[in-house]
């Protein structure tokens, strides 16, 4: 059932006040996704345990393996800090895609023909697996097969078509050439349309894995947050309110890793990503996945009958940047629907809006396997590279696999470990950006007193020779927390879209007071320098 917005961004929902606020933590805003599905929630850590296996987030990927693990006769638990699904995987919109965004022809530059066709072949047996879980497991989830659409950007030609045209043959793509994109207002633009692609609902999709993983026995804790990861034999985890588990194998899902300090950060980089969504009339938009080849680039999708009065919801995506690394985040949501108004001319009342993370590897590949630092027992997935619901079910076979000792095709391709040296030049212009950042320990505070925060809002002071982060609630009480990401020591800065404190390095999150919301920091923001 739709419920009408109420103010710009944020709609009200029957559990908004109750137990949404308690299990919605990545951000403020609101996703379709969180409005129209409840998040599931676990039992309490009460005491020590040992299992099989471990799975640190309940997220697609997290919640994927241990499905899977399970299904195999394994003794399963998942860790979840929030509830199932309150992190990235409620902010996607949901793409299904073997057509992929980083393009086939610059997969085969940097991994060649054969690692192009491993990571088509693996994207495409991901879509299958969503579909025979949603058949077998009965959910219910709006799970449908339909055409993906790449067109071209009003600033480009179709030469990038003509190369990915060509290179996505070559690894086993069912791809044509399209006469005419079915998009009204921009179907001048040359396209290509690849077969067999999908969407769904993905908290709905989630909560029925949830649903069928602790019905075969799995066991699912949340408000759990796992402190101290360990490899060996067997592997632990330490959660903040005391309790270990230990387990032959730990998987860490956690949308970046939380277990591993170096290893994996500086072969990835975080970005937040924007979405708008507009009612439109049923039948007015062709259901299809769309993307265009601009820098950033923008994603299109719908989800039928999910607005106002039965009205189709129209989903745009896009204005990707650096996570704090911009000073008006909401100003992304002025892009996305400038770009709606301007070749979308059907769509119409201006719905929900918000924002997610997706973590770019340098390479274009997901990380998925076991932890590089080579501690025993220890696996992690990241790198969802936009494409976050395939990436994630990928991670589930691949590490069901290499936890119970089968071979898979696709390992080398994913291994944490690889070093793509046709990747250098990404490499080195990331870890440059990373490095810049850490001038903000000696520029000045961005107010000379915390009187100047209004209520809602958060700044950074500078007192003495450190810095101090600075939330002023809504009832105009004053929260101070050092400003020094507990990672790797950037400065962080303040998100007011999503109400957080963003690191501009590596992309941990924290709530406005200091509490984790995304890693690599496991840790909370430390206290403030005493005035």
């Amino acid at each position: 059932m739709w419920h009408p917005p109420q103010g710009p961004d944020i709609p009200e929902v029957p559990w908004e006040r109750t137990r949404a606020c308690m299990t919605r933590r990545s951000g403020s805003t609101v996703s379709l996704w969180h409005a129209t599905a409840e998040l599931a929630r676990g039992d309490d850590l009460r005491e020590d345990l040992t299992v099989d296996a471990l799975v640190v987030g309940a997220g697609i990927a997290g919640v994927t393996t241990a499905y899977l693990l399970r299904r195999e006769g394994l003794s399963v638990a998942i860790l979840e800090d929030g509830a199932a699904g309150s992190g990235e995987t409620g902010r996607t919109t949901a793409h299904l895609a073997s057509a992929l965004d980083d393009r086939f022809c610059h997969l085969e530059r940097l991994h060649g023909e054969g690692g192009a066709r491993l990571a088509a072949e693996s994207h495409r047996a991901a879509i299958d697996r969503i579909e025979a879980i949603v058949r077998e497991e009965g959910i219910d989830c709006d799970f449908e097969r339909l055409d993906g659409w790449l067109f071209a950007s009003r600033d480009q030609g179709s030469e990038l078509l003509d190369r990915e045209l060509e290179a996505a043959r070559r690894a086993g793509m069912s791809v044509e050439r399209g006469e005419r994109l079915p998009l009204r207002g921009l179907g001048h633009a040359p396209c290509l349309r690849f077969a067999d692609q999908g969407q769904f609902h993905p908290l709905r999709y989630l909560g029925g894995l949830v649903e069928s993983f602790r019905r075969s026995g799995g066991r699912l804790f949340t408000g759990a947050h796992a402190e101290e990861i360990e490899g060996g034999s067997p592997a632990r985890v330490r959660t903040s309110s005391g309790r270990e588990v230990r387990a032959r194998s730990v998987v860490v899902a956690t949308n970046t890793p939380v277990s591993t300090r170096f290893a994996i950060h500086t072969k990835q980089a975080p970005y937040r990503t924007y979405v708008v969504t507009r009612a439109v009339a049923p039948g007015a938009v062709p259901r299809a996945l769309y993307w265009d080849t601009a820098d950033p680039y923008h994603y299109v999708r719908l989800q039928p009958g999910a607005g106002p009065g039965g009205a189709d919801v129209l989903i745009v995506g896009g204005e990707d940047h650096k996570t704090g690394q911009e000073e008006d985040p909401a100003g992304r949501f002025d892009g996305l629907e400038a770009w709606v108004d301007e070749n979308l001319p059907q769509a119409g009342e201006r719905l929900m809006r918000w924002s997610g993370q997706v973590m770019e590897p340098v390479d274009g590949i997901a990380f998925i396997g076991r932890d590089p630092t080579g501690d025993d027992g220890l696996y992690l997935a990241t790198g969802d590279s936009g494409q976050g619901m395939t990436h994630g079910t990928i991670a589930g076979m691949l590490l069901t696999d290499l936890v119970v000792g089968r071979e898979n095709p696709w390992a080398t391709l994913y291994d944490p470990g690889r070093i793509t040296l046709r990747a250098a030049s990404e490499f080195a212009r990331e870890n440059l950006n990373v490095a810049a950042q850490y001038r903000d320990w000696v520029t000045p505070g961005e107010v000379e007193s915390a009187d100047e925060i209004p209520r809602g809002k958060g700044a950074i002071l500078r007192r003495g020779a450190g810095k101090v982060a600075v939330h002023r609630d809504e009832a105009g009480v004053l929260h101070e927390r050092s400003a020094v990401c507990t990672h790797l020591g950037c400065i962080v800065a303040w998100n007011d879209l999503e109400r957080s404190w963003d690191c501009p390095c590596h992309g941990s999150r924290f709530d406005p007071y200091g509490k984790v919301l995304n890693g690599p920091a496991i840790r909370e923001l430390g206290p403030a320098e005493p005035s």
